[in-house]
């Protein structure tokens, strides 16, 4: 099955980097591009409807000019991009793009512009995330590219990695070398032990594939050695599971997307 990128341009000001990034990622493993705009149209309440459906054919067709030339502005001449704009509901134009024969992968851009953007990761980057079942790469500014040299891999012994999934990021590094590390932050309500065993076993069973290793992070100081690890790395991605506590868990949550993400311009990578 072809693997295909799509791409959520908002022209913000991190487009243009989200757009290379996925681009070359795409070059590296033989990806298709999808340029996807999601187009909004302003109408007073009561508009008739050819009224509002006129307004609605003129922006999308808009935003569809604006988005060729901004994909044709920054991208090789021989770059291969599709482009689509609507102003539908942008979760539910997702769930019908990955309803087609691809192994998608998602990207979005985290803005840095203000705390509460940081800490959510914007507004309408969590509907996707939370809305749709797919891996998905959510891309600071400043993020390096595009082949890890290692992804760090968030465990929860409690909430067991969704091995299918995992499986999929490791085919989109393609077969560049990529250490996986499965790490733990253990509070004083986890067992240790029992996490320890899960890494060690995880280590274990992607060993033949990959070069593996882990890392426990325990006591008070555990946030502040995992971040001081992740920001001395240059190339590096996190990946964490969804529905995990290191992505629900409101603080360490914000830890992770201000103190990793953002201001370590670390690639984080979401699996349902």
């Amino acid at each position: 099955m072809k693997n295909r990128f799509i791409v959520l341009i908002d022209f913000a000001s991190n487009s243009e980097q989200l757009l290379l990034f996925a681009h070359d990622w795409g070059e590296r493993v033989g990806a298709e591009l999808l340029a996807f705009h999601n187009t909004t149209v302003f109408s007073p309440l009561m508009t008739p409807y050819r009224t509002k459906a006129t307004l609605i054919d003129r922006a999308n067709y808009e935003a569809r000019e604006r988005l060729v030339s901004f994909t044709r502005s920054i991208l090789p001449p021989s770059a291969s991009i599709q482009h689509l704009v609507s102003e539908d509901n942008m979760v539910s134009v997702l769930r019908e793009l990955l309803k087609k024969p691809f192994n998608h992968l998602i990207f979005l851009g985290i803005k840095g512009t203000g705390l509460l953007k940081k800490i959510f990761i914007g507004s309408q980057a969590v509907n996707v995330i939370d809305g749709i079942d797919n891996l998905i790469v959510a891309m600071p500014q400043h993020a390096p590219c595009c082949a890890p040299e290692a992804i760090h891999v968030a465990v929860q012994k409690s909430y067991p990695l969704n091995l299918a999934e995992l499986e999929r990021v490791i085919h989109f590094n393609g077969e560049v070398g990529s250490k996986i590390i499965f790490f733990s932050v253990v509070t004083p309500e986890d067992d240790r032990e029992a996490t320890e065993e899960y890494l060690q076993h995880l280590t274990r069973l992607y060993s033949e594939k990959k070069e593996t290793a882990y890392e426990l992070y325990l006591g008070d100081h555990a946030w502040r050695d995992l971040k001081r690890i992740i920001k001395q790395k240059q190339n590096e991605f996190i990946v964490v599971q969804r529905g995990a506590r290191m992505f629900l868990d409101q603080m360490t949550r914000k830890f992770l997307i201000n103190d990793l993400v953002y201001e370590g311009h670390t690639p984080l990578i979401i699996m349902p």
